[in-house]
């Protein structure tokens, strides 16, 4: 893992992940010579990630304003990744933007459905660090309207006026953040059951081949026995 100074100010602090050496390296430059002001920390797979945010309580929590993540990782994908930093349900969650050298509709959309605020294909150019810069400028725009608020509600409370009106997303976060461990246990009974088929199948395609192996040999051996192979000799 890397850090680089991307400038002084507000600078955006990137969280990019890709086991790649040499896209981690691509990215990282690309981000600190780049005019806008880029805070940059690399790591080489999806479970560091998660230990740098703190999303497994193994570490520190580190700010991070945006997470730049390739999508085809070993062990813990960049979508799952995005599953998982989507799933703490947070108000102001952190942006993450899915990198992938393959343009696959279907992959775009999974991603985008997931919550990734956007995909860029491979490899990152200047055009694409704009729509980085959009991204970030977004979430901090949603953070300031969600502080906003909460200094409104704030002074009501203190000028002992009514008690405010629940706020309409409360019972639909609620019923989210209720939904949610369900959501997940039976995505991971669904990921669990595929496995268990998978390797059954590898399983029976192997014991085929072995068990058609075994019967050649046989045949090839009861010739060899009864003399057809002699007999078919010049």
């Amino acid at each position: 893992m890397g850090a680089a100074a991307g400038g002084e100010g507000e600078a955006v602090r990137v969280l990019v992940v890709d086991d790649s050496p040499v896209d981690r390296r691509v990215v990282e430059l690309l981000l600190r010579n780049h005019a806008a002001a880029f805070h940059v920390t690399t790591v080489d797979s999806g479970k560091k990630a998660m230990e740098l945010l703190g999303l497994n309580n193994a570490g520190k929590q580190r700010s991070i304003d945006m997470v730049l993540t390739d999508y085809c990782m070993p062990e813990m994908t960049g979508y799952d990744l995005l599953q998982a930093i989507k799933a703490l349900g947070s108000a102001n969650p952190i942006p993450v933007v899915v990198m992938s050298s393959e343009n696959e509709p279907q992959r775009i959309s999974r991603c985008l459905t997931a919550g990734a605020e956007d995909y860029i294909v491979k490899p990152l150019r200047k055009k694409d660090v704009q729509r980085l810069r959009n991204c970030s400028a977004a979430r901090s725009a949603t953070k300031d309207a969600v502080a906003a608020d909460d200094r409104r509600w704030s002074s009501v409370k203190k000028n002992d006026a009514p008690a405010p009106p629940p706020r309409p997303d409360t019972a639909a976060k609620k019923a989210t953040s209720e939904q949610r461990p369900r959501r997940l246990a039976g995505a991971g009974l669904a990921m669990a059951s595929t496995v268990d088929l998978s390797h059954y199948l590898q399983f029976l395609f192997k014991f085929i081949l072995l068990a058609y192996a075994v019967l050649c040999l046989t045949e090839l051996l009861h010739r060899w026995s009864s003399g057809c192979f002699l007999s078919q000799l010049p």
